[in-house]
């Protein structure tokens, strides 16, 4: 049996971390996975804004439990995803990719090695987040 691992050529360079700070993204695949506590949706993002860390991807997930549906709501609200879709109560995988956004992204350590976390910045579209010079402030 073989596996694709997307990015694995690239898995020993050197400083290809995000740094701490705010990312204008395209989400370039959406997955649901289910599990049995904590179902979610595991996103692909790649960076559009800051120019230096264009085209780095990284991936972050968004829970869909009964106690995460307000995150869940709020990334697609602030993703712009579609209204009619949405007040249907579906999400379709296809209509996520190529949704824009700002991420909030952070190093943290686990297990004495670094990790980023990303975390979805929740509050206003796009343009508000970016003001006027269309970079994250």
């Amino acid at each position: 049996m073989k596996r694709r691992f997307e990015g694995l050529h690239q898995s020993d360079l050197a400083g290809d971390e995000l740094p701490d700070g705010l990312f204008l993204v395209r989400v370039n695949r959406a997955q649901y996975r289910w599990h049995a506590q904590k179902p979610y949706y595991s996103v692909r993002f790649s960076v559009l804004e800051p120019k230096q860390y264009m085209g780095r991807q990284f991936t972050g997930r968004v829970y869909c439990t009964t106690k995460g549906l307000w995150k869940l709501t709020w990334f697609l609200r602030d993703f712009s995803y579609h209204n009619e879709l949405m007040g249907r109560d579906e999400i379709d995988d296809n209509a996520l990719v190529g949704l824009r956004g700002v991420v909030r992204s952070r190093i943290a350590w686990l297990k004495a090695l670094p990790y980023t976390i990303s975390t979805l910045l929740l509050r206003g579209p796009v343009e508000r987040i970016l003001g006027g010079n269309g970079q994250p402030d």
